[in-house]
């Protein structure tokens, strides 16, 4: 089965869409978290994850799209939103090796597409 552009589109955006959640996640960190009543009301904590959750379902649709062989490494294209969003949010600092991984993610991820041909 040819992968189709609409499968890959989706993908990316499940990606982009969950990684959203660790950012969230990070934030519902620094709350207190020692009671129900401080975890209920931990909105970071419960849209963290639901930004993972959403992510995921639109994942599955994706899969009818085409080979997971090939949609499947655009997962990891989620490290790099996180690592770009965590810099915009979070206040984290990029170095040279970080960079150096995203730009090994990228090239993994358009082998892979190259050889999906």
């Amino acid at each position: 089965m040819a992968t189709q552009l609409w499968a890959i589109g989706f993908v990316i955006s499940a990606t982009l869409i969950g990684a959203f959640g660790p950012i969230l996640l990070k934030k519902a960190s620094s709350k207190k978290l020692s009671s129900l009543k401080s975890l209920s009301t931990n909105y970071p904590l419960f849209g963290g994850v639901a930004l993972y959750a959403i992510g995921t379902l639109l994942f599955i649709p994706a899969l009818k799209g085409g080979d997971l062989s090939v949609l499947y490494p655009f997962v990891s294209l989620g490290y790099i939103w996180v690592s770009l969003l965590s810099v915009k949010f979070l206040g984290e600092k990029m170095n040279r090796f970080k960079w150096a991984g995203i730009s090994l993610i990228i090239l993994g991820v358009a082998f892979i597409g190259l050889g999906s041909r």
